[in-house]
């Protein structure tokens, strides 16, 4: 059986908002639902570790830390209308990042195959000078430029299935070389970024893929979106390790988004990015806890993720059926914007 990580950091619980739609029971819904299903023992536990200072500079500027420090240390300050730090949510986040670097560190020495980090806030979000939309610090970014600036990597892809587009983890890497980013997102839709043409500059040109997607696109959309688009890209690209935003809000139940994926399309997802890793990179895959609003439909999707790592047989086939028109067009017209034959 692979093996494969588990990482929740317990400091979590001190980034408490209270009703905010991100809050402390996301994680805890996750952490029970493994329990009931007795797959929590199945996976192998990752030590926790706050990320240093040197760390979130991998991705942020000097000012992003100062202005988080200074809203903790004010006793707590809202960011933005949707982004608030409290006492506690520094570490939180710190230990968000340390969570995503123990996984690619475990990963990139083989003492496990994959892991998932079931941690909060999320991360996408946050540019190198702002925190934003709910996050702080972008774990998924900051591994990435771990692995490649002190691990010696050449090509790392991250993928993001968050109903939002990643504009954080998309301006970090627009220009530069060795990371892939590839997003599945709606649109138009909160931030606002992540047009199919918006492809990368300089010497990230081509290295940003963004599949655009209507509201209400489902299932049959998301999984022929990863088929015909993504997963060549990413194949083509050959990366040595594969991270993913794993953003849950694109699910039907979810209140902040409108695309009707279900917990048999996540599966389908996680089962292809497994797939993926395996043919790619010796089976290399971290993934990165981002969005998910309606906790027990997230939890169902993060088992069922699992599961997939974890090389079970399928346990729910997605609804067959034809994308629409307008994605069926998205489709073709990224297929060609990035020489897909």
């Amino acid at each position: 059986m692979p093996r494969v990580g588990l990482h929740q950091d317990r400091a979590q619980t001190a980034h408490d908002t209270g009703n905010h739609p991100e809050n402390p029971g996301r994680v805890a819904a996750i952490v029970q639902h493994l329990a009931a299903t007795g797959l929590r023992s199945a996976l192998v536990d990752i030590a926790e570790r706050e990320a240093t200072a040197a760390d979130l500079l991998l991705a942020h500027d000097a000012a992003l830390l100062r202005l988080v420090e200074r809203a903790e240390a004010a006793g707590g300050a809202w960011l933005d209308a949707d982004t608030v730090v409290l006492p506690g949510s520094a570490a939180a986040a710190r230990r968000a990042v340390g969570g995503a670097l123990q996984a690619v560190e475990l990963v990139l020495d083989g003492a496990l195959d994959s892991a998932f980090c079931a941690d909060r806030p999320p991360g996408h979000h946050a540019t190198p000078r702002r925190a934003m939309g709910f996050c702080l610090f972008n774990q998924a970014a900051i591994a990435a430029r771990h692995a490649i600036a002190r691990r010696g990597l050449s090509r790392v892809a991250i993928v993001d299935f968050d109903a939002h587009h990643g504009n954080g983890t998309q301006e970090i890497f627009y220009a530069a070389g060795g990371v892939l980013y590839c997003s599945l997102h709606e649109y138009p839709f909160y931030p606002g970024t992540g047009h199919w043409r918006e492809t990368g500059a300089g010497a990230g040109a081509g290295a940003t893929v963004n599949l655009s997607l209507p509201a209400g696109s489902g299932d049959a959309a998301y999984l022929a979106a990863c088929d015909r688009v993504l997963l060549p890209v990413v194949r083509r690209f050959r990366p040595e390790l594969v991270i993913v935003s794993a953003g849950y809000d694109a699910h039907l139940a979810d209140p902040l988004a409108d695309m009707a994926v279900t917990a048999a399309g996540y599966e389908g997802m996680a089962r292809r990015l497994v797939q993926l890793a395996g043919d790619l990179c010796a089976g290399r895959l971290v993934m990165v806890l981002e969005g998910g609003y309606r906790p027990a439909a997230l939890a169902r999707a993060v088992e069922l993720t699992l599961r997939a790592m974890l090389g079970e047989p399928a346990h729910e086939a997605p609804p067959a059926g034809p994308v629409q028109p307008a994605v069926e067009r998205l489709l073709s017209a990224a297929a060609a914007l990035h020489s897909l034959g």
